[in-house]
């Protein structure tokens, strides 16, 4: 079905093109190129009937056909449930070792349209910018297809301050909803996911604003600052040097936790790497640096579940309960919780343990990660 979506208003902040002119052009002389996506289960590719079909595989296929000559890498880094304060923790590991030369960047409906989202989002921008491989990027926000609501203000004061090109669905397909030109179950089966003509859709408004830059590829353009620089924060920036803690690459003290050493074939493998606890009192403790603490954990569908608490350098002030009992039925959810920001810097003692534990739980606790950012 053809719909008559305002495509070219999806360019909310052209931004500067240097660097993906520079990507077009190395694909167009053959060499070789890598292109990465970033998100949330949009990203994924939820509710897509094929991998294929997903809007981020759309794009890369864009880029395929474009330029027939390079051979084009596709890698996906989707993770449903997950906003950018886990992106930036993971972005190096699940898609910056790939190097990529082009990314593009969605968590506009995990997001809260929040200033700490808004800071969590600038330190996995600049993550991603001061990365070696300095790749090019692309900033995109999707949209609630049921109130229209986003983290577009506040990701957009960062696309602004970086110079780094955005599109909006907001701007694109929500009118359509809105006025009733679109019904909502044509493109989404939950007001959220998209299905097959819906990431159809979302990847128009993508390629639209990747077209007026190819046409204008061989224009010169200056960058917006000097390579390997960047702009002073406009956040206070406490998350751009974010390390996500698991037991392949930390040494906690266990006392009564244990290890989970099942291998992890692939990223959607999220209960990997983690620890488990069963009874009360079982504790785990790491030494982690850094200004600010968050801990990744099970909650379960698969109920009762033990319950845990989280202390930070013993103050029982700011302790967390960290509940894996999970009210939703759609299945396990990988949780985050903030339990510090804004510390002072150094060294600090993070203690998990298990508060609450009975004979007739389903599952143990599960505590996937703990994430220390500064």
């Amino acid at each position: 079905m053809e719909y008559r979506v305002k495509f070219d208003q999806g360019m909310i902040n052209r931004g500067n093109w240097k660097k993906i002119k520079e990507c077009m052009k190395k694909a167009e002389r053959g060499e070789d190129i890598t292109t990465g996506f970033l998100g949330g289960s949009i990203t994924q590719g939820s509710l897509s009937s094929t991998p294929q079909t997903c809007y981020a595989y759309l794009v890369y296929e864009w880029w395929k056909k474009k330029f027939p000559e390079s051979e084009i890498t596709f890698v996906n880094a989707g993770i449903g449930g997950t906003t950018s304060q886990f992106g930036v923790s993971r972005v190096k590991e699940h898609l910056l070792s790939y190097q990529p030369d082009f990314v593009l960047i969605e968590f506009a409906v995990n997001d809260e349209n929040t200033e700490f989202f808004e800071e969590t989002y600038e330190g996995l921008v600049r993550t991603t910018l001061s990365d070696a491989c300095r790749p090019a990027v692309m900033l995109m926000n999707n949209v609630r297809y049921d109130d229209g609501l986003n983290a577009e203000e506040m990701h957009l004061k960062v696309a602004k301050a970086y110079a780094l090109p955005m599109v909006s669905m907001k701007e694109t397909i929500w009118p359509e909803i809105e006025s009733g030109r679109i019904k909502n179950r044509e493109i989404t089966p939950d007001d959220l996911h998209p299905n097959d003509a819906g990431h159809a859709l979302v990847a128009k408004v993508i390629t639209t604003f990747l077209e007026k830059i190819y046409e204008d590829r061989n224009n010169e353009e200056e960058a917006a600052f000097a390579e390997g620089t960047l702009p002073a924060p406009i956040t206070e920036n406490a998350y751009e040097h974010s390390v996500r803690y698991q037991n392949h690459n930390s040494e906690p003290v266990l006392a009564g936790f244990v290890a989970d050493l099942e291998p992890q074939d692939n990223i959607l493998e999220i209960f990997r790497r983690g620890w488990t606890g069963s009874h009360v009192g079982d504790k785990i403790t790491f030494e982690i640096e850094g200004t600010g603490i968050a801990v990744q954990y099970r909650k379960s569908v698969k109920q009762p579940t033990p319950i845990a608490k989280v202390t930070v350098d013993g103050r029982e002030d700011t302790a967390m309960v960290l509940d894996g009992n999970f009210k939703e039925t759609w299945g396990d959810c990988l949780y985050i919780d903030t339990v510090t920001r804004h510390m002072e810097p150094g060294i600090h003692k993070v203690e998990i343990e298990i508060v609450e534990a009975t004979e007739q739980d389903a599952v143990p606790f599960y505590l996937v990660s703990v994430i220390g950012s500064c």
